[in-house]
């Protein structure tokens, strides 16, 4: 049987990394391709897997999520965020809840009197509430994958409002399933279950952000070692803690909110002065990537097609209602004070993506409450919803954001990501002068080098030398040089040829090699050291001969 579910996992991994790729093509929200995959697998597709196990997916889709919102901190540039703190504040919580409101009362009138089916008050909240969040994982996605940039700050309003609100749709969705049910909470209760929900988790989410700097800053970790793996840990225990006294004393008023824990702790470590970030936000982007393929691959897999018809209609009409009314009367009411220019206004009203968290939420209450509680398969009612929204809203977003002239040309949508300052294309290169060295002997202000290189430092003799145009270049010296890094430098088509006993390259000059068209050495690994190729080297036996695929690197940094 494992051998059967190996097979699967492989099966559908491979389908998300090409379906991933073609969505580049296709200008469509690589989400919603993961989607139709795990339709592709269910029960109404050609798989055939009857899978209804709302339990699994709750508790996966949660783990998954941790790590989604976790990336999202660590990726946020605070410093581009400041400027737009207090309007996330406002849309995360006020707008949460007036969107939650707003849209309960929405689906009470239309429920009622456009389809005549008996829905009551307290259920119409429920359903406003478990999609009354924006999505971090859908924003996150269509701001990286698009590169859209946006102007007045508003990808970073984007990304900290999308980060930051589950917790209120979170605490309103727990309240008003607690209503419905027997063991209902008053008004204290309610309030004090807001109260605990932000202030345990933002308690500890801070305290883990702390302790995580000051471990990384004094116990410095390699990637391979632990750093990454330390801070996984991290956020898992940032999203556990502040449940533990809710576990202990079995009142769930006293509950904390995880999520804003991980994604506070995110924040703070992501713009903290620790090393490695470029190799842990690499890990971390494909450890984020991996997640929302789960996730989105079990929501397809967990729906039925063939039950989704009943809900089509009320669907696709509150999700009108809550993209063209709803949403746009909440962020104008909110942002307006802020005397926000209209067209971020628009582009924030129609960014508001619906996405894992409402479907996670919606598993949650259906869990909790008893089948007959609502007239509509509540699952399937907000799978219709988030599907609507990734597909409408992720496609547009792009067109609506020119069409308000929000688009910013002078700059780049990574700005607004905490690891963009990893990746400028600013590379350092280390030279060694020996008496052959065209510099040797010579100041540096006489050397000929490309205008682009700037000597930044010289080592000699266990000294570091801040160097001036007067310096003069010795002997055995060691030079730090910056120069622009090629920016297609993490996709080079590059292979390695080990030179065996009786390999034909064995004693051969590299101008002798019979090299297949399109391809050079661009390295030579030899007892342990790298050396830069040349016509005349000999390639010896052991040799590692790093091969560069000249037409794969050209075509990427022409994209």
């Amino acid at each position: 049987m494992y051998i059967f579910i190996l097979l699967l996992v492989g099966i559908v991994v491979l389908l998300c990394v090409f379906v991933g790729r073609l969505s580049e093509k296709l200008k469509i929200p690589s989400l919603v391709l993961f989607i139709g995959i795990g339709l592709l697998f269910g029960e109404d597709g050609i798989g055939g897997i009857v899978f209804d196990d709302y339990g699994f997916v709750e508790t996966a889709c949660s783990i998954c999520l941790i790590f989604v919102i976790f990336y999202g901190g660590f990726g946020t540039n605070f410093k581009m965020a400041r400027p737009v703190l207090g309007q996330a504040a406002v849309l995360s919580f006020a707008g949460t809840a007036l969107t939650a409101g707003l849209l309960g009362a929405a689906v009470y009138l239309l429920i009622n009197t456009v389809f005549g089916v008996s829905i009551g008050w307290l259920e119409s909240m429920l359903i406003g509430s478990v999609i009354a969040s924006t999505d971090a994982a859908s924003v996150f996605n269509i701001l990286r994958s698009r590169r859209l940039n946006l102007k007045y700050n508003t990808a970073s309003l984007l990304e900290m409002e999308s980060g930051s609100n589950d917790p209120m749709s979170y605490m309103l969705t727990m309240l008003f399933v607690s209503l419905l049910s027997v063991q209902g909470y008053g008004a204290g209760e309610a309030v004090s279950l807001l109260v605990c929900q932000i202030c345990f988790g933002a308690a500890v989410g801070v305290a883990f952000g702390f302790a995580a700097i000051f471990v990384l800053k004094k116990l410095p970790m390699s990637v391979g070692q632990g750093g990454t793996i330390f801070l996984l840990a991290v956020a898992l225990l940032a999203y556990v803690l502040p449940q533990i006294p809710s576990l202990a004393s079995g009142i769930a008023a006293i509950n904390g909110n995880g999520y804003l824990a991980v994604y506070i702790a995110g924040i703070m470590i992501g713009n903290s002065g620790i090393s490695k970030k470029r190799e842990i936000s690499k890990f971390c982007d494909n450890l984020t990537s991996i997640a929302q393929m789960m996730i989105f691959f079990l929501l397809g897999l967990l729906a039925t097609p063939s039950q989704l018809p009943s809900v089509i209609l009320p669907a696709l009409l509150i999700f009108a209602v809550l993209t063209v009314i709803v949403r746009p009367i909440v962020v104008t009411g909110l942002l307006l004070p802020f005397r926000v220019n209209f067209g971020k206004i628009l582009v924030v009203s129609w960014a508001g993506l619906r996405g894992v968290a409402s479907v996670v939420f919606a598993i949650v209450a259906t869990g909790a409450l008893d089948a007959d509680a609502l007239p509509y398969n509540l699952f399937n009612l907000v799978f219709c919803i988030v599907l609507m929204s990734v597909i409408v809203q992720g496609t547009l977003l792009p067109v609506v954001s020119r069409r308000a002239g929000m688009i910013d040309t002078e700059g780049t949508v990574m700005r607004t990501f905490n690891d963009y300052e990893e990746q400028e294309d600013i590379g350092f290169i280390r030279i060694e002068v020996g008496e052959d060295h065209p510099w040797y002997n010579k100041m540096l202000r006489e050397t000929v080098m490309p205008k682009e290189f700037l000597i930044l430092l010289v080592l000699r003799n266990n000294e570091a030398i801040v160097p001036s145009g007067d310096t003069r270049i010795q002997r055995g010296d060691v030079l730090v040089a910056a120069a622009p890094e090629f920016k297609g430098k993490d996709e080079f088509g590059m292979y390695e040829e080990h030179i065996g006993k009786k390999h034909k390259w064995k004693g051969k000059h590299l101008y002798e090699l019979d090299l297949p068209s399109g391809t050079l050495v661009a390295m030579i690994r030899r007892n342990g050291t790298a050396l830069v190729p040349r016509g005349s080297t000999l390639v010896e036996e052991e040799d590692t001969l790093a091969i560069l695929r000249i037409k794969d690197v050209a075509k990427e940094e022409k994209t």
